[in-house]
């Protein structure tokens, strides 16, 4: 279920891009691909759900990294939202860095997860 949960990531990262560029590009397509990036989102927080699920107990950190990846997810689409606007990106840009290092952080860091940080 890891590599489900990091692919569905991934795949999100890369569809997140593809449809900033598309949206300064003024493409009619980023609405659709903005939408199959909604799907993964979707695919992103129910293999997040199914790994918590997996665990016997529920570490207080697993509550924390589920609720700071959400606001990764809060913070893409404010990214779009305001490119798709036309509007200041910068502390959008700000907040996803920060959510997504801490969440890549705490990922890395749990038993769960990969063991780099432990």
């Amino acid at each position: 279920m890891t590599h489900a949960h990091i692919t569905s990531w991934v795949i999100a990262f890369i569809l997140f891009f593809v449809v900033l560029s598309l949206q300064k590009n003024r493409s009619p397509k980023a609405k659709m691909v903005a939408m199959v990036l909604r799907l993964f989102y979707l695919f992103i927080i129910a293999t997040g759900a199914l790994l918590l699920h997996m665990l016997a107990t529920l570490p207080p950190l697993y509550i924390v990294k589920a609720v700071v990846g959400i606001w990764v997810i809060g913070a893409m689409e404010m990214v779009m939202a305001r490119t798709k606007k036309g509007k200041s990106t910068q502390i959008a840009w700000v907040q996803l860095l920060v959510a997504f290092l801490v969440v890549l952080y705490l990922g890395l860091k749990l038993p769960l997860g990969f063991h780099i940080f432990s």
